[in-house]
């Protein structure tokens, strides 16, 4: 009997062992996954931060031709708008001569056919001595 017990004892003792040795197999598995989780997370980690340069880069790429575009535009317009107060001046004293000459030979002739009282000659560049009157009825 005892040598019995004393083989049921080795059986308990080889048992706990391989127990033990599971254990720290777990133990161990569970390091690595946790290992290499932390690896993947890292390496996401970094081709995140190198994808969000080169994002960057190109985004400065394209704002930094945006923003010559614009300067170019503004550039032409103020290039525009010089030319037009330019003639501006240029056609100011025209236009007050034209202006003039069609005030001072404004024909006011009374129509004396009685459906009109009032005839008006539209200013035009031409101006003809013997224009059609504009009548206003009321």
């Amino acid at each position: 009997m005892a040598s019995q017990t004393q083989g049921i004892q080795q059986l308990l003792q080889a048992e706990k062992r391989a127990a033990e040795k599971v254990a720290e197999a777990r133990k161990r598995k569970a390091r690595r996954l946790k290992q290499a989780k932390e690896e993947a997370q890292a390496e996401i980690e970094q081709y995140r931060l190198e994808r969000e340069r080169e994002f960057q880069q190109k985004q400065q790429a394209a704002l930094g031709s945006q923003g010559n575009l614009s300067t170019e535009v503004e550039a032409q317009t103020r290039k525009k708008l010089q030319a037009m107060h330019g003639g501006q001046a240029r056609g100011k004293d025209q236009v007050l001569r034209h202006l003039l000459i069609t005030v001072w030979n404004f024909p006011l002739t009374p129509i004396t056919n009685g459906s009109c009282f009032l005839s008006a000659v539209i200013a035009s560049r031409h101006y003809s001595p013997n224009p059609p009157p504009l009548c206003v009825s009321f």
